[in-house]
């Protein structure tokens, strides 16, 4: 298993973990009709241009296949003061998870964020999504629960975050 920084040939192989994954993940969760009308195509677009953005962003790779990525930056929605920093996605192919890749995502992650200056972050997921249990584990504290329209469903969102990156667990 590699990890290592995200580079513009890796929109392709993001894109595919990024749509799998919501498709094994949040099928019943979020409506049917979203997940059907997700594309590799679309979505290698985004990431091409997130990362020539040049947003903080790793893969997994296991023998050249990419099979998770993290990215966060700033927290973006200036709501929660004293969090700086957001982890905005961490998607890992279902074959792989629950095997420790998570946390060898965050730490080059975190680590990036503190060498921008960034010292406290937070992360939103659904609160159905059972993944929530591994920011718990890193030490992350529920601060909010929000209401989203996703699709045209109202879903509630568990914000979590660290108030602390040098206290993180991984």
């Amino acid at each position: 298993m590699n990890i290592r920084k995200a580079t513009l040939k890796d929109a392709a192989g993001i894109a595919k973990v990024q749509v799998d994954t919501w498709k094994t993940t949040y099928r019943g969760m979020v409506p049917d009709d979203y997940l059907d009308h997700m594309s590799y195509e679309r979505r290698e677009e985004m990431w091409g241009k997130i990362i020539g953005e040049g947003q903080v962003l790793y893969v997994a790779e296991d023998h050249g296949e990419i099979v998770g990525f993290a990215n966060g930056g700033e927290e973006r929605s200036n709501k929660y003061s004293g969090y700086d920093g957001e982890l905005f996605a961490i998607y890992i192919l279902e074959s792989y998870q629950r095997q420790g890749l998570g946390k060898k995502l965050m730490t080059p992650l975190v680590e990036e964020l503190k060498d921008k200056g960034l010292t406290s972050m937070i992360v939103c997921v659904l609160e159905k999504n059972d993944s929530k249990r591994f920011y718990e584990v890193l030490g992350a504290e529920k601060v909010d629960t929000v209401k989203i329209n996703f699709g045209g469903k109202d879903l509630k969102e568990a914000v979590y975050g660290w108030k602390d990156l040098e206290q993180m667990k991984i």
